[in-house]
């Protein structure tokens, strides 16, 4: 996948677009960009996604801007995978946000991107003030020569797909509803680094994995399993918070225990996936207490994926019926 940091001056090829902030890339969003891929790869187009960094909302009111589910790298990553050909990445800054409507389509869409198809969701606001919505958009295609679509409500069993629908989810400890609305495990991914060393003092030892934003949208103590360390995924606990215990006023971190695992993993990027909470943190009154409840998580996660493994099992040899012989009426 091309990834482009600054509009082109022209785009030497035409392009099938969306345009959003596709925080998390939940079901809807892939529903868009897998539409624009069909649509380009139709026409003999190249399929490309609009998105912008930071969030506008982080730009104008860093302290009200909803809690990030994914980091860019991460939503690039998912792009990348759904078979996306392009993605431009729009610095949102002060000279973006002044940018009117009208200058947006023809700077951005008309002459930079050369854009002949263009797909938005049924809320799009768009230019300086959230002046430009679907109607301009359509006229301007009208007069410039491309084609406007508008996606559709997307839905799972009668709930509207959304960021704040997923974060909801998560917030409520609800992983296997988040699960639902972005399906896939909601994750984390980040680098492996150094930490105080006092998972290992009390007999625990954990990867740390450094966050790329401070404000999760989920905390606690989770059912957890880390891919990019072996050929498939590692089971374990995994800490997201403030650890009280050890830390006054302590800024959020990702710490995840992995069971029967001895390597130095430093410097590696991990993905951690959140598959149960157990537990909301607690402040224990010494580390004794601590290492108690950790070794309770452990038993419980464990137990989990027991029973995980044992569903699988049953679940594959269960042989569906077939009829030997034609029933009688």
């Amino acid at each position: 996948m091309r990834i482009l940091r600054q509009v082109p001056h022209a785009s030497p090829y035409p392009v099938a677009l969306t345009v959003g902030n596709f925080d998390g890339v939940h079901l809807g969003h892939q529903a868009m960009i897998e539409r624009v891929i069909e649509t380009a790869a139709r026409r003999g187009w190249t399929s490309c996604a609009m998105t912008f960094e930071p969030h506008p909302r982080e730009f104008f009111a860093p302290d009200q801007a909803p809690t990030r589910l994914t980091s860019l790298r991460e939503k690039l990553e998912l792009f990348a995978g759904l078979g996306l050909g392009q993605a431009l990445v729009c610095r949102f800054d002060y000279d973006f946000a002044r940018i009117s409507a009208e200058q947006f389509i023809e700077r951005i869409l008309v002459q930079g991107l050369a854009v002949r198809w263009v797909l938005v969701g049924d809320d799009f606001r768009f230019g300086a003030r959230r002046m430009g919505d679907f109607d301009l958009l359509a006229r301007a295609g009208a007069r410039y020569g491309f084609d406007v679509v508008r996606m559709e409500t997307y839905a799972v069993n009668g709930v509207r797909v959304s960021s704040t629908a997923v974060r909801e989810r998560l917030a409520m400890g609800d992983l296997a509803g988040a699960a639902r609305l972005l399906g896939r495990p909601y994750s984390v991914s980040g680098r492996v680094v150094a930490g105080d060393g006092l998972g290992a003092q009390i007999g625990f030892p954990t990867a740390n994995v450094r966050l790329e934003h401070n404000r999760p949208p989920v905390m606690g103590i989770f059912v957890a399993e880390v891919l990019g360390l072996a050929a498939g995924p590692l089971p374990g606990v995994a800490s997201l918070g403030v650890r009280p215990t050890v830390k006054e006023r302590g800024q959020p971190a990702l710490e995840v225990h992995l069971f029967d695992f001895d390597r130095n993993i430093y410097g590696r990027r991990v993905q951690v996936r959140f598959l149960h909470k157990l537990r909301d943190e607690e402040k224990y009154p010494d580390l004794a207490t601590l290492a108690a409840a950790i070794a309770r998580d452990v038993s419980a996660a464990r137990r989990y994926f027991d029973d995980r493994k044992g569903a699988e099992a049953q679940s594959a040899r269960k042989v569906p019926l077939k009829w030997t012989s034609r029933p009688q009426s």
